[in-house]
């Protein structure tokens, strides 16, 4: 038996672009037009310059390969809550209805005050779940999820630019986001698994945009216009962003929301740190907005927080037995 295949990537087919000058003002429409000409092809972007220190990356890292290295036990002390904070066991997504399991493990947590508290007014937010036998971990994955946030901030600014937009526009309403961070741990996946066992199956992003942090293993892999698997190697010092596809709703298509998966051929552990950014759950999701009103989009108009929500009850199975 033999692992899902994928081509080594072109360097061309998934641009690597500098946001220095979109992060410090010195020339931000440059780094917007570079911006808008990858999510108009692959939707995949390297990132450099992202301001992300590496110690605050390391950190977090390290605690978090301490948390999924525990004992099954103790990681149950914080299983995923209905409001999608806290810890998922191999086996709890799935992200289709042909597709096996994902053998990944993740922990979810969101945005939280001063106090540890958060607001309660969607069925996706609600009190984060910190693992009290390692109290570490909250510090360093909220200094994590604020800085990853910002670097968010950044890019929704530059797409903006990009689509000759206010730089505003998708962070009008952006005070309460549903954003989400995650670390995503994929044991090494043993060959006789089979080309149709995934870390995560194809899949694209349910939310706006997505920040990855790969370690060095590898194993990223997206689809290409043809329908090829491309790797998508980590480089050093860089971040991976994605359309998502709610950006890919809101722009009616013009920027794409890809698919991608992974497989953990390594035989070693493999974690990725992920920034999910979403606005309000208010916010509406309307190609017009930016379009005009006389634009047709393909799909009608529909909240951030219920998008989200449809696509959450279909892909992880303990929304199901609820």
């Amino acid at each position: 038996m033999v692992y899902a295949e994928a081509k080594p990537m072109d360097s061309n087919e998934i641009p690597v672009i500098d946001i220095t000058a979109l992060r410090d003002g010195t020339d931000p429409l440059a780094v917007a037009k570079d911006l808008h000409a990858a999510s108009t092809g692959l939707g995949f972007i390297y990132i450099s310059g992202h301001g992300i220190p590496e110690r605050s990356i390391s950190a977090a890292r390290n605690l978090a390969f301490d948390f999924f290295r525990s004992p099954t036990e103790m990681k149950e002390t914080v299983r995923v809550s209905s409001s999608h904070r806290g810890w998922l066991a191999s086996g709890g997504a799935r992200m289709g209805d042909k597709l096996k399991s994902d053998l990944k493990e993740s922990f979810v947590w969101g945005m939280q005050d001063e106090n540890g508290d958060t607001v309660a007014d969607h069925p996706l937010r609600g009190r984060n779940q910190w693992p009290e036998f390692l109290p570490e971990l909250e510090v360093a994955a909220m200094d994590y999820f604020r800085q990853a946030h910002e670097v968010a901030h950044h890019l929704m600014r530059g797409f903006a630019l990009g689509l000759g937009l206010d730089e505003t526009f998708f962070l009008k309403t952006a005070s309460r986001p549903l954003s989400r961070a995650s670390f995503v741990y994929y044991p090494a996946q043993p060959e006789d698994m089979g080309a149709d066992q995934f870390g995560v199956g194809p899949h694209t992003d349910f939310g706006v945009l997505t920040v990855l942090c790969q370690d060095a293993v590898g194993g990223l892999q997206v689809e290409d216009v043809n329908g090829d698997w491309l790797q998508a190697p980590p480089i050093e010092g860089t971040l991976v962003v994605n359309v998502a596809d709610l950006l890919a709703r809101w722009t009616d298509g013009a920027y794409k929301s890809t698919p991608h998966r992974v497989v953990n051929s390594s035989g070693k552990e493999r974690l990725s740190l992920v920034l999910a950014f979403d606005p309000n759950p208010e916010t509406m999701i309307d190609a017009n907005d930016i379009f005009g009103v006389d634009h047709a989009p393909a799909e009608e108009a529909i909240t951030c927080g219920d998008y989200l929500q449809w696509r959450f009850d279909r892909a992880f199975a303990y929304r199901k037995t609820e």
